[in-house]
C-alpha cells in the first residue's frame, strides 16, 4: 500500500554525529575513520552481541543528519521527525541537554522534514532527575520528554544495557519518575518484550503520564536465532510470540500508553542481514511482521500506534519507503481504513507529541 495522498511524520530516528559530538561509540567510529580497517573486518572481530544487534555497524559509525535522513527517506512524503536520543555522554549530570541543544540546532526545516519534537536522555534514579528535565526544557521549545537506558534481556549473549531485571519497577525509579510527570512530559519506553509487565506496573503508577512504547516491545529472536539460546527453534518462537502478545495486550488496557510500530526491522529480531545496498523486499518483511502489526491494532487501536522508521539502525535491512510500505500493507490488510492509515502514520504523533509545526 503506498502513502499516496498523505503527509508523515516519522516518530522515530536518531541524529547523531559521533565525531564532533560525544557518544558511547565516539572512539569507535574514529578509529574507523583514522586506521584503514575494512568495515567488514571489523564486523567480524566486534562481540557476537553487538555484531547481532547491529547487523551491519555502518550506519553508526558515521554522521546521520538531516540530509542523510532526507536522502534515505526517498519519494515518502515525511514532514516532520521526532528526534530520539542517541547514547550522548559528556561531563556532569546536566551534560545529556547538550544533545536536546544540538539537534535544535540542526538544519531542519529547509529542503529537509521539520524537526517535530526532541526526546531526550535522562535517568529518574538519578539525584538531579529534575534539574536535568529543566534544562532540557530550557535548551529547546520542542523538547516533549525522556527516554532512559532501561532495557535487559535474561540471554547473556543479547545486548542490553541492564544488568539486572526490574529497573522499571525499582523504589529509586518510581520515586524519581514524579518529576516526569509533574512537568506533563512523556516517557520514552525502549524494552525488550520481557519487561513488558514493568511497563504495564509504570503505567499503572503514573496513569495521568503519557508512555510510549518503543518498537512494540523488541522481541528479541522472534524471527531468527539470536543470543545464546533465543529464538532457536521455531517451538521457541512460538513462545515468544504468545508471550509478547499477551503482555503487550496487558499493557494496551492501559489507556496512557501507545506504541510505536517501529524498529521492526532491527536486526535483534532475527532479521537475516541482506546484502549492504539491497534492503529485504516488502513482500518478505511483510510475511514477518504481519502477525505482529494485527495484534497491536487490535490491541491498542488505530489511535495509539504510531510510525517510526528507526533510522538509521533499521537500515541494514531495509529501507525508510519499504518499512513504512510494509506497515502500511499490513495494517490495511486487517481493516485499516485510509483514516486509521493516517492516523498511524501522522495524526497520533501531531497529538502524542505536541507538534505543530506542519
Amino acid at each position: 500500500m503506498e502513502l499516496a495522498g498523505m503527509t508523515v511524520v516519522d516518530a522515530h530516528i536518531h541524529q547523531c554525529d559521533p565525531m564532533t559530538t560525544p557518544r558511547e561509540f565516539s572512539g569507535l567510529a574514529k578509529l574507523f575513520r583514522y586506521v584503514p580497517v575494512p568495515i567488514d573486518l571489523a564486523k567480524r572481530l566486534a562481540p557476537k552481541r553487538d555484531r547481532e544487534f547491529a547487523g551491519d555497524p555502518t550506519p553508526v559509525m558515521h554522521p546521520y543528519l538531516p540530509r542523510d535522513y532526507r536522502s534515505d527517506a526517498g519519494d515518502l512524503p515525511v514532514e516532520a521527525i521526532v528526534h530520539i536520543e542517541v547514547e550522548w555522554v559528556g561531563k556532569g549530570p546536566l551534560a545529556p541537554a547538550d544533545e536536546t541543544r544540538w539537534v535544535a540546532s540542526l538544519p531542519f526545516g529547509v529542503d529537509t522534514p521539520a524537526l517535530g519534537a526532541i526526546m531526550g536522555a535522562a535517568d529518574p534514579t538519578a539525584p538531579e532527575f529534575a534539574e536535568l528535565l529543566d534544562a532540557h526544557q530550557a535548551a529547546s521549545p520542542r523538547f516533549r520528554g525522556i527516554r532512559s537506558r532501561v532495557e535487559y534481556h535474561p540471554d547473556p549473549d543479547v545486548r542490553k544495557t541492564c544488568k539486572t531485571p526490574g529497573k522499571l519497577t525499582s523504589p529509586a525509579f518510581l520515586n524519581g519518575f514524579g518529576a516526569l510527570a509533574d512537568r506533563g512530559l512523556a516517557f520514552e519506553a525502549w524494552v525488550y518484550s520481557g519487561q513488558l509487565p514493568e511497563v504495564a506496573a509504570l503505567a499503572e503508577r503514573y496513569p495521568d503520564t503519557t508512555i510510549v512504547l518503543n518498537h512494540l516491545a523488541t522481541p528479541a529472536g522472534i524471527f531468527g536465532p539470536v543470543g545464546r539460546d533465543t529464538g532457536r527453534n521455531p517451538g521457541q518462537r512460538r513462545e515468544l510470540f504468545v508471550r509478547w502478545r499477551d503482555d503487550l495486550a496487558a499493557v494496551a488496557a492501559h489507556p496512557n500508553v501507545v506504541s510505536k510500530v517501529s524498529g521492526l526491522m532491527m536486526p535483534i529480531l532475527g532479521h537475516p542481514v541482506p546484502k549492504r545496498g539491497e534492503p529485504t523486499p516488502v513482500p518478505v518483511l511483510l510475511e514477518r511482521i504481519s502477525p505482529m502489526l494485527e495484534h497491536a491494532l487490535d490491541v491498542f487501536g488505530a489511535d495509539r500506534l504510531i510510525w517510526g522508521s528507526n533510522f538509521p539502525v533499521d537500515k541494514p535491512i531495509t529501507s525508510i519507503p519499504n518499512a513504512a510500505e510494509a506497515v502500511a500493507t499490513a495494517l490495511a490488510g486487517h481493516g485499516a481504513d485510509d483514516k486509521a492509515i493516517e492516523q498511524v502514520f501522522r495524526r497520533n504523533a501531531e497529538r502524542v507529541y505536541g507538534i505543530d509545526v506542519l
